[in-house]
């Protein structure tokens, strides 16, 4: 099978979007993130789309966002944090995409998160502080990552080690 698009998939404030970025132009691909697709086809945050109809309202929007890009070639997809939370989603990046799982330390995440200017407009899934929401989370989803991921990437390197670990990975993965 060649390998027409990749999908990145991780928690919260592991970088899928910025590697993505990189990803995609060390590839010559082009770069997607589901969360903008949602966003800009709304017309609002994140947020007022969860106060609006819910994380449900949310999560359909999300796995439309999924089936419009899996059908492009050439592309790096990264994806919401909890794009593996439905079972469909996770069978179609399986099926149409090699599943990169980009992973860090909850601490790492939380002081990501907290340092993140943008991130008043992710509303919370917990109502938990930061550093308790992001292990809870984590303990939630990991084996989720996990079940889909073909490789797993370790986020608290650097942007471009990153890159040359999924790239290296993607030569040398097992199925073709």
């Amino acid at each position: 099978m060649q390998v027409r698009r990749i999908y990145l998939v991780g928690p919260r404030a592991s970088g899928k979007s910025t590697v993505g970025r990189a990803l995609a132009q060390s590839l010559g691909w082009r770069f997607a993130d589901t969360d903008e697709l949602v966003v800009r086809g709304a017309g609002c945050s994140v947020a007022d789309i969860v106060s609006r109809g819910g994380w449900e309202a949310f999560r359909d929007m999300e796995s439309a966002a999924l089936r419009a890009v899996s059908g492009e070639d050439a592309l790096v997809i990264a994806t919401g944090g909890g794009m593996v939370l439905r079972q469909e989603n996770r069978e179609c990046m399986a099926r149409t995409g090699w599943v990169v799982l980009l992973m860090a330390a909850p601490q790492v995440l939380a002081a990501r998160l907290c340092a993140d200017p943008q991130c008043e407009q992710r509303p919370s899934l917990t109502c938990r502080g930061v550093a308790e929401e992001v292990a809870a989370v984590l303990a939630e989803r990991e084996p989720l990552y996990r079940a889909v991921a073909r490789h797993v990437a370790q986020a608290e390197c650097p942007v471009q080690e990153i890159v040359q670990d999924v790239l290296q990975a993607l030569e040398l993965r097992s199925d073709t």
